[in-house]
């Protein structure tokens, strides 16, 4: 389905408005067709010829054109008020059909984003998703707006002065009328360049939303090593390519209205000339043809905007492509047609002959482990072994791509989405917090939680006594991204959601990795109230960490090359006790 039914498909549930609007720009036209038969008795009221009307008043006789100019201003008069209504009721009903589709649009492309995998993320530019879903919904938006209201307006305006035209004279009509079919082509040239143009300058705008967001959430690096200067460059030629797309648009966009106005000039000239000669021969009055010339003028003003109006439906048909393409992307992890429902696993967790690959790169192979309820497994080795991988197939954020991970015996690929996710925590090296009060943050672990359930998983995380500090204590606002509370405290607000999410599986990526030893300490203490009675995934480089873990596995280069326990490990004298020596000696 092509983008501009879509759309219309997006504006059907507001039929009521686009209604109104419809019969309001009937009303404007209708004016317009009715001002331009005005004219007529206007002007054949200058007839020099004494002719009376009436009786009107107590028996009393008018001259005609006096008549006429008493009552034609209060018609014109009332034609305008009626006129400007029906411009509102058109206007405001329409804009608001669509903004409400738009609004529609807009969640949708969001909910559709949020259903999509991890893996689209890890493909994509920030920046880019940013502007599809602001930019892109705000240019279709302008569209929408403005073919709506143009193409009911101006085309009721259109039929209106077309039946006056013919009314007055079909001859002269025709002649008038020819021009039109010479104005389509190049209009149509020109749509599809605006709408390339505009297409390609989304993608740019897209750019700089990826400058943007880089530049502000690396601020500090990029104070850190004085580089402003760069990134200023750097913003200034994204925007000047953008301009390059723009400038372009707008070249071809200025150009369809005095490219109309030299045609419809031909229009105008043919309609004098032979206009002319009826009025002389006697076959129109001069009421007649200045009725005629004025409704020729009204009619060629709501083409032009029809005009205008299809190069804006084409900018925003552009953008349209780019967000529906977005809508369109099909999300890598589905529940399966005869998935399973689980409500609380006991947390026994088997990795079966496990492989992955991203592309065409094995990250993992022949990958086997047991995890039973209450273990502690530690994934350790160099950097790129796979072992953040790993725990992210458990969490199914990808799909194995050979061998199976069960949980409690099931395979994780058989069970709802929703109900695995729910079995699982998480507490990663990247703190992950919002712009939100401190309670509220914690809560993202459960969202039906009290305020004595929050305070308490705030003290198993040891995070109670410097909440009470804050200055508005749980409901104190922490600030994007959590930027006014330190490292080690924004650690033990995960740990609290974690804890407040009460999962059988725990995963743990590098937590205390960022800290320093006091902080680690007391994160320690925390993770260990998190781990109690847990089955926990421990990726860690500091050995120290998980010198307790109930089985050790060492990963290099996607497989598994030593599993044990600490003491076992470190007799083998291989990979681990090597990596233990460089961190102890």
């Amino acid at each position: 389905m092509g983008p501009f039914k879509r759309l219309v498909l997006y504006s059907k549930p507001y039929w009521l408005r686009l209604v109104i609007s419809a019969l309001g720009a009937a009303g404007v036209g209708g004016m317009n067709g009715l001002f331009a038969l005005l004219v007529a008795p206007l002007f054949n009221g200058l007839n020099p010829k004494k002719e009376l009307v009436g009786p009107l008043l107590n028996g009393m006789y008018f001259e005609k054109k006096t008549f006429i100019f008493i009552i034609v201003p209060f018609g014109i008069i009332i034609l305008f008020t009626i006129r400007g209504i029906c411009r509102y009721l058109n206007e405001y009903f329409v804009r608001t059909a669509g903004q409400l589709a738009i609004q529609n649009i807009r969640n949708d492309i969001y909910q559709k984003n949020m259903g999509l995998s991890i893996g689209f993320f890890n493909r994509q530019s920030t920046g880019v998703l940013m502007s599809r879903v602001l930019n892109d919904v705000n240019a279709m938006q302008d569209g929408v707006s403005n073919m709506i209201t143009g193409f009911f307006r101006d085309g009721f305006s259109v039929f209106s002065l077309l039946f006056v035209l013919f009314y007055r004279n079909w001859e002269l009509a025709i002649i008038s009328f020819l021009v039109l079919p010479a104005a389509v082509y190049p209009a149509q040239l020109i749509g599809k360049k605006i709408k390339k143009l505009s297409k390609m300058g989304q993608a740019k705008m897209g750019d700089i939303s990826t400058v943007l967001q880089e530049t502000f959430s690396g601020v500090k690096v990029i104070k850190a090593f004085g580089l402003e200067q760069r990134e200023i460059k750097k913003f200034r030629e994204r925007n000047l390519e953008f301009y390059g797309y723009m400038r372009r648009s707008i070249k071809y966009d200025v150009l369809s209205t005095p490219l109309m106005e030299v045609i419809t000039s031909f229009g105008f000239a043919a309609v004098l000339c032979f206009g002319g000669s009826s009025l002389l021969s006697g076959k129109m009055t001069i009421g007649e043809f200045l009725s005629f010339f004025t409704a020729m003028a009204l009619f060629y003003d709501p083409v032009k905007r029809l005009v205008s109006s299809y190069n804006v439906l084409q900018r925003s048909m552009g953008a349209a492509e780019r967000v529906f393409e977005l809508m369109d992307q099909k999300p890598e992890i589905v529940d399966s047609v005869d998935s399973l429902p689980m409500m609380r696993a006991e947390g026994n967790v088997t990795l079966q002959n496990v492989s992955f690959k991203y592309d065409h790169d094995m990250v993992l192979n022949n990958i086997s482990l047991e995890a039973k309820k209450g273990e502690i497994i530690a994934l350790v080795g160099p950097s790129g072994g796979g072992k953040t991988t790993l725990v992210s197939l458990i969490s199914r954020f990808y799909d194995v791509t050979g061998g199976a991970i069960l949980l409690d015996g099931i395979d994780i690929r058989k069970l709802k989405i929703g109900d695995l996710l729910k079995q699982i925590a998480l507490v990663d090296q990247e703190t992950i917090l919002f712009n939100d009060t401190i309670a509220n943050n914690i809560r993202y672990g459960n969202t039906t939680a009290t305020d004595d359930q929050v305070e308490k998983a705030a003290k198993a995380a040891y995070a109670h006594d410097f909440i009470l500090d804050m200055p508005a204590g749980y409901l104190t606002n922490i600030g994007d991204r959590g930027v006014r509370i330190s490292g080690g405290q924004r650690q033990r607000l995960c740990i609290a959601r974690a804890i407040l999410k009460n999962a059988p599986v725990l995963i743990l990526d590098e937590a205390t990795s960022a800290l320093d030893t006091e902080s680690e300490q007391m994160v320690q203490n925390a993770l260990n109230n998190l781990m109690e009675n847990r089955t926990t995934f421990v990726i860690a480089h500091r050995l120290s960490t998980i010198l307790h873990a109930d089985k050790i596995i060492v990963l290099e280069n996607g497989r598994i090359v030593e599993m044990g326990k600490h003491s076992e490990l470190l007799s083998l004298g291989g990979v681990y006790s090597k990596l233990h020596s460089m961190q102890f000696n």
